[in-house]
């Protein structure tokens, strides 16, 4: 199998906006030669809470949850194609739960790639 161009983003928590300061959450990930989009997550609470301590995490794993959602061709965004919502979830926001800057890669296997980014960059 030949190798495809992917892109993905770190997903991020920034508790506190004016601070600056993000604990890394998630990862999504594009690959438009596989038709494949995807949003791996997980929330460190206690990574969380050392960033701010009255952190709603709930709301924070709604949000990441809405983001897999999407991926997966749920609410709005389901009707648009993978690149679109890719681009849509990658849009820079001032919000708690935000995208990072897009990266490339080569992988034989999106999903595979997807997870080596989510345990390398997230857990």
């Amino acid at each position: 199998m030949t190798a495809s161009l992917f892109e993905y983003a770190v997903l991020r928590v920034v508790p506190r906006i004016e601070r600056g300061e993000y604990v890394n959450t998630g990862v999504l990930l594009y690959c438009q030669d596989r038709d494949f989009l995807g949003a791996l997550v997980s929330v460190d609470e206690t990574r969380l809470r050392a960033l701010h301590p009255d952190a709603d995490v709930e709301s924070v794993r709604d949000a990441l949850e809405a983001i897999r959602r999407t991926c997966d061709g749920d609410g709005p965004a389901g009707t648009t194609s993978l690149g679109q919502r890719f681009r849509w979830l990658t849009a820079p926001r001032s919000t708690v739960v935000q995208a990072g800057p897009v990266h490339v890669g080569f992988a034989d296997d999106p999903a595979t790639e997807l997870a080596r980014l989510r345990d390398a960059l997230v857990l």
